[in-house]
This record gives structure tokens, sequence and C-alpha cells, in this order.
């Protein structure tokens, strides 16, 4: 029987088990990879809401990482919530410090849905140097639009850029995947209009790619089995939180 690849969730907790550490859990699990995680923030939330969000100290989640990574050959890395472009960065140098051939996919939540803030706007002219080391940044429109008037846009040589279409006025649920300089249009299945929004469903698109990540799929085919799980999981229920079956 084939071992399943390890891959690490770097991310929040959130207690209503839809986003973060307990989602991509799930996430990895289901796609049949061994999933570890290192929370970076503890939030008190709902399906709806955020409420509170209490950050841990990097120097704790540093000492996570490097254990993890000590004992278990980690072949992708997805990271949810950070603070600032330093906490990034820093998350970044000890993962591939540790093995420079980790696949990472950087999930760049800036704000929740309900318009809490987690990122710290005011350091993004320092995600220039970081960006480009990750393997695939998973922005939706919104954020996209912040990193692109901010000149922040990743060289897609390097770093493949995963366009998610959930909140786009137009082409609704279409994404779009430039890597290579090139796009690649991935439009949603004809079925999907009995889609329904759910909490972290963000999340759970970017460790499904992860996951594929890890298993040797190349960006193009892992992004496709990604958006097939998302729209899965969209149809699972009509409540805001969805289920992984």
């Amino acid at each position: 029987m084939q071992e399943r690849p390890y891959v690490i969730s770097i991310a929040g907790f959130d207690p209503s088990g839809g986003a973060g550490l307990l989602s991509d859990s799930k996430t990895f699990e289901h796609s049949k990879v061994m999933g570890l995680g290192v929370c970076t923030a503890l939030t008190l939330q709902t399906a709806s809401k955020c409420l509170s969000l209490e950050w841990r100290p990097i120097d704790e989640i540093i000492e996570a990482i490097q254990v993890l990574m000590e004992n278990y050959s980690v072949s992708a890395v997805k990271i949810g919530i950070v603070k600032d472009a330093e906490f990034l960065g820093k998350i970044v140098e000890t993962v591939q410090k540790n093995n420079s051939e980790v696949k990472i996919v950087w999930d760049p939540v800036l704000k929740s849905t309900s318009e809490f803030t987690f990122f710290n706007l005011d350091t993004l002219p320092q995600l220039k140097n970081i960006i480009n080391k990750l393997s695939l940044i998973t922005p939706n429109y919104n954020e996209y639009s912040v990193l692109k008037a901010n000149n922040l846009l990743p060289d897609t040589r390097q770093c493949a850029v995963l366009i998610k279409g959930g909140h786009r006025e137009d082409h609704l649920g279409t994404d779009v995947l430039v890597e290579n300089e090139k796009e690649i249009f991935l439009f949603p299945n004809e079925d999907n209009t009995v889609c329904f929004p759910k909490h972290g469903s963000g999340c759970v698109l970017s460790s499904a790619i992860t996951a594929e990540l890890a298993k040797g799929k190349n960006m193009e085919t892992a992004c496709r089995n990604g958006k097939l799980y998302i729209e899965k999981f969209l149809k699972s229920n009509s409540s805001l939180l969805g289920t992984h079956s």
C-alpha cells in the first residue's frame, strides 16, 4: 500500500471548523494525504462572522514547523492567515531551510468575507521579495486586485497565480491560472447552479490543491482537481458550513 505524502497546514484555528486548520485537516484526509498542522492564530468565529483574533508568537510557530519537518518528509505546505509580510517571510524561510524542494501554497487572506482584517496591509510592499519564493498563491478576485494595484504580482515563471472567480461580477466561478506567463481558464461545471456560499471555501480550495501537488500532480492538474473538489464541497448542503464527502 502506497504511503500517503505529508502535508502541513500553517493556518489559524477556527472553532466553527469551517476554515483554517480544522478545514484543511478535513480536506487533507479526504484527499488522501497525511495532514499535519501548525497554528498561526486563535480566532473566535462562527460561519458568518469573526469576533476576535489572537496571533501566536512567531518563535513558537517556527519551532513547531522545524519539529514537524525534522520528523516527517513533508512534500507540500499550505499557508493560511498570517499577521504581516515579516511573519510570512519567516515561515517561508523556515520551511525552505528544512526542505528547499517543498511546494508552498499561500492563500493570501487579507480580509474575511465579513470584512474582518487579518493581514497588516501596511506591510504589503515587503511581500515583493517573498512571493517569488512560493509555488502558488490563490487570491480571490478582490485580493488579486489589491496585489495588482500594489505591483505585487509574482513572476509566474517562479510562482503561479490562481485567481479565484467566486467574487467576480462577470464570469462568476471561472478561475484563471497564470503559470509561466500563460493564462489557463478553469470554467465551472455546467451543473454549478446548485452551489451554495460556504464559510472557508478558499481554505478548502487551496488545501485541496496543496494535497494534489504533494501527490506529484503538475500545477494545472492540481488546480483542476482542486476545483472539482471545491465544487462538490459547495454543493454539499445549503448551510454556510460544508461537508467533505
